[in-house]
């Protein structure tokens, strides 16, 4: 318990510590984030606001996980597994927020560039995981337990893809993420510590700790979004985490946010394309609330979805655990 104790302190005043000389040194170079022209009016006043944050945290988690899992000697696969994923992920973000900062522009890779290297990101996953040996059942309601590896395989790349891309859809308002990050490590976290895997809690506390710290400077107003390099790196993580804890489908309550997010924006897309209607005022969801609850109500809609996180974690620690 104590490496975890260190793991979250360590975290937190890292990035503490060093969150501010990357703002100071990504005004000092112009380095802001570019607002969706489409977006709501007023997020025009954020347009500038230093991004890629996402790196300071990634790397306090990354330092902190393996100098604790030396210390501690538990320098495990799971270890191993986190960090490849969120490295890997996080350096596919860093990638695309560099591109927008270079062209000054809100696009950065294109999606097939990203899915590509995404799909790397799992294969790479995969790799470790098999080599190791660890558990490739994954549970079904009703039908039981499903052991191919080659199902496996398919059902973790999708997972990995799906949940660094949803997360990174629900990263459009200031704390948002943050918040919503916290909350769910912070449930996998209890889990971890259910199951007695103390390398896990040490790894989820760790990110827990970095948030907190990320967060003083995210709120509303933000000073520096985490961009791209953050989101990715979150979203990969917590599915990185659910297949370690073998708990894939906690994912859809424990992430019950970004689920809901991603859902949004797949129905919009169907419902434009196949009936020339729009069902939301705006996707993802959470601008649809901004713009119907009207300008100023950022704060509300932010705090509204953190509660939604921490109901539907909630539901499934006391239901299920």
């Amino acid at each position: 318990m104590e490496y975890s104790l260190a793991a979250v302190i360590g975290t937190f005043v890292l990035t503490a510590l060093c969150l501010p000389y990357f703002i100071i040194y990504l005004r000092r170079h112009d380095e802001g984030q570019q607002i969706r022209e489409e977006g709501p009016k007023w997020h025009e006043k954020k347009s500038g606001t230093p991004t890629m944050g996402g790196l300071i945290f990634l790397l306090a988690i990354l330092i902190t996980i393996f100098v604790v899992s030396l210390v501690g000697h538990c320098l495990t696969t799971p270890v191993w597994l986190f960090a490849s994923v969120i490295l890997l992920f996080g350096a596919i973000g860093f990638a695309d927020d560099s591109v927008k900062l270079k062209m000054k522009r809100n696009l950065g890779l294109t999606a097939r560039q990203k899915f590509i290297a995404q799909i790397v990101t799992a294969i790479i996953f995969l790799v470790i995981y098999f080599h190791d040996q660890m558990p490739t059942t994954i549970p079904f309601p009703v039908i039981g337990e499903i052991s191919s590896p080659v199902f496996f395989a398919v059902f973790v790349a999708f997972w990995l893809v799906g949940f660094s891309n949803a997360v990174n859809l629900t990263d459009g308002l200031d704390g948002l993420v943050g918040g919503l990050g916290i909350i769910s490590y912070g449930a996998y976290a209890i889990i971890a510590a259910q199951q007695d895997n103390q390398v896990v809690l040490m790894i989820c506390l760790a990110v827990v700790g970095a948030l907190l710290a990320f967060l003083i400077f995210n709120h509303l107003p933000a000073q520096i979004f985490m961009g791209d390099t953050g989101s990715l790196a979150l979203g990969g993580g917590l599915a990185a985490i659910s297949i370690i804890l073998e708990r894939p489908w906690s994912l859809l309550l424990i992430g019950l946010v970004y689920v809901i997010e991603t859902a949004s924006v797949i129905l919009q897309v169907f419902s434009f394309k196949t009936f020339h209607k729009r069902i939301f005022k705006m996707s993802p969801i959470h601008h649809h609330f901004e713009i119907v609850w009207g300008k100023g109500s950022e704060k509300k809609v932010v705090l509204t979805f953190w509660a939604a996180g921490l109901v539907g974690a909630a539901i499934y620690l006391l239901i299920f655990l």
